[in-house]
Order: structure tokens, then sequence, then C-alpha cells
């Protein structure tokens, strides 16, 4: 599909006054993403708290909790994006909605049952997983159906905000449930929520275009590589693809064995744990909300580049975590990281979403995200593998000093010459 199989512009109801905020159904899919963001969030500390206070498990074992739920970026990740490029993006959304909704259900009714293992938690981990391989490269495909190229920006910074502020709602929530009524309740408020989701996405009423029959008549592999050519030959994507896959790891390194560190190492409570955790996330909401006019007053490139080093150097205060007041480290350095990727994903998905021709624009999401999600599992990995043989200490300290450094990648190619990143690629 091109940009001339969209609705006019004019008839949007984002050209009355209010902007996005009276687009019906833009209202409705930032409403569906905010409650099954929420939902997710709280399964990020419900999950390991479920295996770590209920089952008992290891730091390795925890940590590859985390790395099932990344593993299908790298198992399915091109086909999906293919399939998605051919296929309505809204009924895949509502699908995968629906798939969570069932998979989370299943382990309050197993813990019931008292049949409730780490083998069933990894199982729906990787179907979770799965499922959201196919609902975010359905939803990045999809934003550019409801909005023109210029409200873009905009909708993704809502986006962003609210995704960023289930950061903070989300592990808060698990870590209260979790407190009061047990870590496998948790579960049951994200079912609900991927459950509401649908019921939004359900209700817009924007009709997206078919795919083209050409189109679905080409090869499955010609897709993939076709979207993985344009990733790989352009400069701009290349290397944004290559920082968020290092930067991933880092991340996840930390995160994926946090938990384990807040509970067994510094003896904490479960909902100081959610607390904690969701003030680490604060600043992604500052940053969201602050992303679009840094990128219009400073420049794209250079709002980018500032995000790059606020995710970076404050990585090295978390580490730093001791009981009491020296929460205040891993408080403050969580918080400037996720004022730095708030900025950066906003900048970088308006610019994703602005810059692909639309008609490879799956894939060519598919194609970045399988590098960027793709080495996180193997982080999760990695940092458990480091914590069961040296102490979670040592792996969170050796994930955070990897973090730092990552902003370096950003200085290799044109983005640090430039005050704006471009609209389209020069070959057009």
């Amino acid at each position: 599909m091109t940009a001339d199989t969209r609705s006019d512009p004019a008839s949007t109801p984002a050209r009355q006054a209010g902007g996005l905020l009276r687009h019906r159904d833009f209202r409705l899919l930032w409403a569906g993403q905010a409650v099954s963001s929420i939902g997710s969030n709280v399964t990020t500390v419900a999950l390991p708290l479920v295996a770590v206070t209920v089952l008992n498990a290891g730091t390795f074992q925890v940590a590859v909790l985390t790395a099932a739920a990344w593993l299908p970026w790298l198992l399915i990740g091109l086909p999906a994006g293919a399939w998605v490029d051919r296929l309505p993006r809204r009924p895949v959304m509502v699908v995968c909605d629906l798939l969570c909704a069932l998979a989370f259900l299943s382990v309050p009714l197993a813990a019931v049952l008292d049949r409730l293992t780490v083998v069933h938690l990894l199982v729906v981990a990787l179907g979770a997983g799965a499922a959201r391989v196919f609902f975010e490269t359905a939803d990045q495909v999809y934003l550019p159906v409801l909005l023109r190229p210029e409200q873009l920006p905009e909708g993704n910074a809502k986006l962003q905000a609210t995704q960023t502020a289930s950061y903070v709602i989300g592990p808060g929530l698990a870590g209260l449930i979790a407190q009061l009524i047990g870590a496998v309740a948790a579960l049951l408020l994200d079912a609900l929520t991927f459950l509401l989701s649908a019921v939004l996405l359900l209700r817009i009423r924007t009709v997206e275009p078919r795919a083209r029959r050409e189109d679905r008549s080409r090869a499955l592999r010609r897709d993939i590589a076709e979207g993985l050519r344009f990733v790989a030959r352009d400069p701009y994507l290349r290397v944004l693809t290559v920082f968020g896959a290092a930067s991933n790891i880092g991340l996840t390194g930390y995160q994926a064995v946090l938990v384990v560190f807040l509970v067994r190492e510094l003896r904490l409570e479960p909902g100081l744990v959610g607390a904690l955790v969701g003030v680490m996330s604060a600043g992604g909401i500052v940053g969201a909300l602050l992303a679009t006019t840094l990128a219009r007053r400073c420049g794209t490139a250079r709002a980018l580049l500032a995000g790059a080093v606020l995710t970076g150097p404050p990585a090295l205060l978390i580490p730093l975590a001791t009981p009491g007041v020296g929460l205040i480290w891993p408080a403050l350095g969580g918080v400037l990281i996720g004022l730095g990727v708030a900025i950066g994903n906003v900048v970088k998905g308006a610019f994703r979403q602005a810059y692909t021709p639309h008609h490879l624009l799956g894939r060519v999401t598919v194609s970045m995200h399988l590098l960027n999600y793709g080495t996180i599992p193997l982080a999760a990995v990695l940092a458990g593998a480091i914590g069961a043989r040296y102490g979670v200490e040592t792996a969170i300290g050796v994930m955070t000093a990897w973090l730092a450094l990552t902003p370096l990648i950003l200085l290799i190619g044109p983005i640090r010459r430039r005050r704006d990143l471009p609209a389209a690629p020069a070959a057009s």
C-alpha cells in the first residue's frame, strides 16, 4: 500500500482543534496500548516474583524466563514482518491480545490446581513473546494508516508517554498485589488488560486498505530479503539497529537479574521491589513528553544523541545500590536511563515510520527488531550465567558497564554530523 491509498487528510478528525486528542480512532488505539502496556509491565515483575517466591527458582532460571519472552524475535521475527505486510493489521493485533490473555490466565489456574512449574512459566513467556512479535510489528505499520506523516511524531510521543507511564504503574501494581494477595494473582490483572485492549481495538472504524494482490503472490523469502537489504544498505537505519542491539544487551542484562538482586541480596519486600522498579522507570514519562519538543528545538539527530548519552553512563549508578538510603542510586540511574530511552524511542519510531516506504515498513521494522530484540534473550541468559557463577552483583556490574559504553556507536556514520535526520532515503 502507498500513502496515496489513505483517507483524505482533510477529513480526519485530527485536523480539528485539539490535535490527536480529538482523533477518535487514535484515542482507541492509544487507550488499548495503555492498558495492555500496564498489564505487560505487571508481568515483568510478577512473573519473576512467582518464580522466586512461589517456585523458589534460581538466578539462572529467572534470567531464562526473561530470555524466553524475547526469543521469538529470533525464531519468527523475519517471517512475521513479511506476514504483517500481507495481512490486515488490526485483526492481527486483536488476536494477539486474546492469545496473551489466555496465556496469563493459565498461570493462576495452574496454581489453583497445584500444577504450576517453572516450565509452565517458560511456555507462557514464549507464547506471549510470540504474540508480541506480531502485535508490535502490526502496531508500527498500523499507526501510519491512522495518521498523516506530520502527525506521527505527536502520535509516537503520546504512545511512548503512556508506555513509559506503564513502566511505573505496572511494577508498582505487581508489587502491591503480590504483597497483599500473592504474585500469582497479579497475572490475573495482566490477562484482563489484554482483553480490554482487544475490545478497544475492535471499536476502531478506520478501514485499512487491503494489500495489493500482486504483493500477496510474491515469495515470502523474497519479501524478507527485501526488508533486510533496505536496512543493511541504509546508513541511518543500519547504525540505529546496531546501537539498539548493543544497548539492549546492557538494559536487558541487568534487568533480567534485578528482581533476584533486590529480593535476595538487598532483602527487599515485594511491595518495595515493585515500587523501586516503578520509580526507576519514571524518567521515561518525562522523556516521552519532552522528546518532540527537544527534537523540534535541537534537531532530531541531536535529540537522538542526547537520549543515547542519558541511556548509557547513568547505568553505572545502579550497582551502587545498598539497603536504605542507598536505594537512591538505582532509582536515579533508572530515571535517567528511562529518560534517555524514551527520547530515543520517540525520535527513532517517528523517523522510521516517515522515512521508510510504507509497503516495506513491516519488514523494515521487524528486520531492525530482529537484531534489536534478538540480543535480548542472549543477554538475559548471559547475565543469568554470570550471576549463577560469580554472583548477581557481578552480573549487574558487567551489564551496566557495557550499557555505559554503547552511545559511542552512534558516532559511527552520518548521524553525528547532522542536526536533523533525513525525511526520505537519498535514493528517493
